[in-house]
């Protein structure tokens, strides 16, 4: 998968108009980076890469371009 189809993940799964993330977004800097978002890319993570991810892990990412280097 792509960098660029990532992050188009990315922005469905946080519900962000398209085109919108790149890798220097901050996460805080989203009204959608909330529980639910959280929630849900747990779920993107288990079903796309057949990752687990921690709440401790998510607590880690300050960036869209930390999310995206964890998915690889």
């Amino acid at each position: 998968m792509t960098e660029k189809e990532k992050l188009a993940l990315l922005e469905e799964t946080l519900e962000e108009d398209a085109g919108t993330l790149t890798r220097e977004t901050v996460l805080d800097d989203l009204d959608s980076w909330d529980s639910m978002a959280k929630l849900s890319l747990i779920v993107l993570m288990d079903d796309q890469f057949s990752k687990t991810l921690s709440g401790n892990t998510i607590k880690g990412f300050v960036t869209i371009g930390d999310i995206i280097d964890y998915m690889s």
